[in-house]
């Protein structure tokens, strides 16, 4: 691939508005990301439509974090999206940890401009 895949990690159930509208704001940030020209992969965007639609624990850990780690795996870094909510996010704090044991860079993004912080973290700087 020429460009690298990104895993776009965003709140969902500490998302304030509610589990609906966390993923309507994935698929923005996800959109604004594609429309930059960059590769991403949304997991939120990915399974909150399987499980509403497939009737799945949407919140269960268990059920999806298996999925979240292999797509870490098979991209080439995590964008963080700054969202309200992201930092008492379980489940962010489990991908950021993830990719960085896995040696994935981590980049913090801004909301809703997606800009990007002024470092990059790495699993050199968490070593």
């Amino acid at each position: 691939m020429d460009k690298p895949l990104w895993y776009i990690a965003t709140p969902y159930s500490r998302w304030p508005k509610g589990i609906e509208d966390a993923f309507i704001e994935a698929a923005k940030a996800s959109a604004e990301l594609m429309k930059r020209g960059m590769h991403v992969y949304s997991p939120i965007c990915h399974s909150h439509p399987i499980a509403m639609h497939g009737k799945m624990d949407a919140l269960s850990h268990e059920v999806w974090m298996n999925l979240d780690f292999a797509m870490i795996d098979a991209c080439d870094g995590v964008f963080v999206v700054m969202m309200p909510g992201w930092d008492e996010s379980t489940g962010i704090r489990m991908e950021i940890e993830y990719a960085l044991k896995t040696g994935k860079p981590v980049t913090y993004l801004s909301w809703p401009m997606l800009s990007e912080r002024e470092h990059h973290v790495s699993n050199r700087e968490h070593a």
